[in-house]
């Protein structure tokens, strides 16, 4: 993990369409949408609305009245992983799904019309790990950052960093990427900001789980929302621990979907 909110913008902002490459969106398919809701809505204080319902039953997530995720519903035949999935921002989701093909990716849904809210595809890089593309139209993406309730990062746990860095660099055109000198790690950048990670860390990858994306949401107290996540029904996976980048820990909720907390440093 890398610089947490350095993926959206200033604390707080007004965001205008985000750059092409940007993590622009976070979106959660569950089985049990109002349990999800409950869960969500008391570990981050989220408060929902309906969203376009192409692919079924779908809510928004709203901090403050500003959009920050969105959870939708899996149909009860589909027995899919449950998972946050990152979306990243495109000026031209077709281009880039057919980019994703060439470049050995898959494109499992779409491109297609979310209402008036943008454009959209779900595809997976060469190793297999799902994302999401969107290109905005009434809906721009996740509009407050910085404050708990909202996505700080999103990190691709993989077995090679460098197996994959060159994926991304063409489908999304990262004009620089920050190779660490003490880990496998990659930091993907939009005009000189850090927007997300990807970690290699070889045969320590869980069989169960494959590569993946795991986004960061910041919290006020990591140790105070791990009791929370305990006390709605999920679980604790990794406890927390301090990093330069604050207090993280990695949890799950009711139906096993993971995801990091990360509190700032103080």
């Amino acid at each position: 993990m890398t610089e947490a909110g350095g993926s959206a913008g200033p604390i707080g902002a007004a965001h205008a369409r985000y750059a092409p490459g940007t993590p622009c969106w976070v979106s959660l398919m569950a089985h049990g949408l109002t349990a999800t809701q409950e869960f969500y809505g008391e570990l981050f204080g989220w408060e929902f609305r309906p969203g376009p319902q192409q692919l079924g039953p779908y809510v928004r997530a709203l901090l403050d009245g500003r959009e920050v995720a969105g959870i939708g519903q899996l149909p009860p035949d589909r027995h899919l992983p449950v998972a946050w999935t990152p979306y990243f921002a495109s000026d031209d989701v077709d281009t880039t799904a057919e980019t994703v093909r060439l470049c050995g990716g898959t494109v499992g849904v779409g491109p297609l019309d979310a209402s008036d809210a943008g454009r959209l595809a779900i595809g997976s890089d060469p190793s297999g790990a799902v994302f999401g593309v969107w290109q905005a139209a009434a809906h721009v993406g996740t509009t407050i950052t910085g404050v708990p309730g909202t996505p700080a990062w999103n990190e691709l746990t993989t077995y090679e960093a460098a197996s994959v860095r060159k994926f991304y660099e063409t489908v999304f055109g990262y004009e620089e990427t920050v190779v660490s000198a003490d880990f496998d790690h990659v930091t993907l950048h939009v005009a000189g900001r850090p927007v997300a990670g990807i970690h290699g860390v070889g045969a320590a990858l869980p069989r169960d789980r494959g590569p993946h994306w795991t986004t960061y949401f910041e919290v006020a107290d990591t140790d105070a929302a791990l009791s929370l996540v305990v006390d709605l029904g999920g679980r604790v996976l990794e406890p927390a621990q301090d990093s330069e980048h604050g207090r993280v820990a990695s949890v799950a909720d009711l139906e096993g979907a993971r995801f990091s907390v990360v509190q700032a440093p103080r």
